[in-house]
């Protein structure tokens, strides 16, 4: 099983760079961005996870209402994408269940950011998936955790897939620099050796964000935009080729027995 991702939030990457974006222009960039991943997920028939801040989904509710009802699933991403406190884990679950009458059982933090295990059961999730099993310098070493899912109390962990030999990751940043080619030789990798594929991505990656006010480095905007509306349908083409299915984090979950 496939499960594709997508954390849906406020684009406030400029801000880490010192660019200049206002909060309409974080909103709306990302709103582009999702209705492009949308219209991709439709064409392959592919279902996928989408992980919200409660602020984006407060100020998108007709595209979380269409996710949902094209068969997704919704799950946390805390309440914001910068600023985050430990009540904001039950809060923002519960009031994304308020909004749009949908059971949310899963979270990743913000920036794969780390969080207590014990505030995660505690507010109710039954998987996480927060954790990068790789060495990213500068924001986190995680190469003594499970490549695989595990069982953490009642918690499922479900880290991010990285290749079975020197852990390289696939997440998005691997997806826009690597060549294309390499990047479904590790994907096929991983497909093989643990029987399933956890990727992640942004809406943002799929809108306009090269603009000079952002200040973003070229390595974050590499084949951005109409280039990853290309390069992300043919590469669901590759993996629908391949006969692989996709499932949502929930699907995963009843079909692993958690």
């Amino acid at each position: 099983m496939v499960l594709l991702s997508f954390d849906i939030e406020e684009f406030d990457m400029p801000l880490e760079y010192k660019g200049e974006i206002s909060f309409q222009e974080q909103i709306s960039i990302s709103q582009a961005g999702l209705e492009k991943i949308l219209n991709i997920l439709k064409t392959h028939q592919a279902k996928a996870t989408f992980f919200s801040t409660v602020v984006f989904a407060e100020n998108s509710k007709h595209l979380i209402e269409k996710l949902l009802n094209e068969g997704h699933e919704l799950a946390s991403h805390t309440w914001y994408h910068s600023d985050f406190k430990e009540e904001h884990l039950k809060q923002s679950k519960e009031r994304l269940e308020e909004l749009f009458n949908t059971k949310v059982t899963g979270l990743r933090m913000p920036r794969m950011m780390p969080v207590s295990k014990n505030a995660v059961e505690n507010a109710g999730y039954s998987y996480n998936s927060s954790i990068n099993p790789t060495f990213l310098p500068g924001r986190y070493n995680n190469l003594k955790v499970s490549r695989t899912y595990f069982k953490e109390g009642n918690v499922m962990q479900i880290p991010a897939s990285v290749s079975p030999n020197f852990r390289i990751p696939l997440f998005w940043l691997s997806f826009h620099n690597f060549p294309l080619s390499f990047y479904k030789k590790l994907a096929s990798d991983v497909l093989q050796k643990d029987n399933y594929l956890n990727i992640y991505f942004h809406p943002w990656e799929f809108a306009e964000i090269k603009g000079e006010a952002f200040k973003l480095p070229g390595f974050t905007v590499k084949n951005s935009g109409e280039d990853m509306v290309k390069r992300f349908d043919a590469f669901l083409a590759w993996l629908k080729s391949k006969n692989h299915t996709f499932g949502t984090f929930q699907e995963f979950q009843k079909q692993i027995g958690s």
